[in-house]
């Protein structure tokens, strides 16, 4: 059905429009300058949107302390891809502004994506594990600390845990960890030399619950596909969580590829090791009833 004026002018009426001179579309109701007003409105809003999201764009990529992590270490010159983290701003209190001012330039390194790092020089020749996300870095120094013959790569994006690990560590004398700043994905597949890692941990990574959100999880096949070369033969990939889902998801993907094998002699999780701490993330979890689960896999 045609779309028809509400209030038709009558043929010959003076005020009538001549049928080659009718706009193309439907008829528009209503006061001209009230289109108007709602047209630079539109206008309006949509420059503020830009406007708004330019400012978030350059406060990402603005340092937020001299000599610190930057905002955006890779940069734009890397693809768009899913992501398994969300970077999030954080109040960083004044001891972590002081560790990352005093330490990063010492023991911090920003994930680049442009050159490959030597570990044997960074770690002063220590077999070196990789860990990625470390929250507020508790449980990491305390790891240093029980190993100081282990060099631990503790990848992070959240600058306040990047401030508190640098200050643990230092309190506590401890000079085998390196605190690196950035995306995991970049680190593994463009700056680490093949069998280069004596171990990977991922404890309690982001279960990304929502089954829309699943395909963000850490723990894939893709993922593995970057690990494997890395890792020296023999070496441990450890995985901890308190969500069932997740650990099943990883129990699964672990057990399928063909460079990781089980060490779990019945091919399932293995008991919780005495060198990984209880930490804070977990005593919550457990204080809510999950199960914590630890998969222990060797590269093969």
């Amino acid at each position: 059905m045609s779309e028809q004026p509400l209030n038709p002018t009558p043929a010959g009426s003076p005020n009538a429009t001549p049928a080659d001179a009718t706009p193309a579309g439907p008829a528009r109701t209503g006061s001209t300058a009230a289109d108007a007003l709602a047209d630079a409105s539109a206008d309006e809003a949509a420059a503020l949107r830009a406007a708004s999201f330019e400012r978030a764009r350059r406060l990402r990529m603005e340092p937020r302390f001299p000599g610190g992590p930057a905002a955006d270490p890779a940069g734009s010159h890397h693809e768009r891809r899913i992501r398994s983290f969300q970077p999030r701003r954080s109040r960083v209190t004044t001891g972590q502004q002081e560790s990352l001012e005093r330490l990063w330039p010492k023991w911090g390194l920003d994930i680049d994506g442009k050159r490959v790092l030597d570990l044997t020089e960074l770690f002063d020749g220590l077999p070196v594990v990789l860990e990625i996300g470390f929250g507020m870095g508790e449980a990491t120094a305390q790891m240093a600390a029980d190993a100081p013959g282990t060099g631990i790569l503790a990848v992070d994006v959240h600058t306040p845990g990047q401030g508190n690990l640098l200050g643990l560590a230092d309190r506590a004398g401890s000079t085998n960890v390196r605190v690196a700043n950035g995306d995991a994905v970049i680190l593994l597949r463009e700056m680490l030399a093949p069998e280069s890692l004596d171990g990977l941990r991922v404890y309690f990574p982001d279960p990304w619950p929502k089954a829309r959100h699943h395909k963000r999880r850490l723990i894939q096949p893709e993922f593995l596909d970057l690990v494997a070369p890395v890792l020296k033969p023999g070496a441990i990939i450890h995985c901890a969580t308190d969500w069932e889902p997740y650990a099943e998801q990883m129990l699964e993907v672990l057990t399928a590829h063909p460079r990781f094998a089980n060490t779990a002699a019945d091919g399932g999780y293995a008991p919780r090791p005495a060198f990984r701490p209880l930490t804070r993330f977990e005593g919550q979890g457990l204080d809510k009833g999950h199960v914590v689960h630890d998969l222990l896999f060797a590269r093969v």
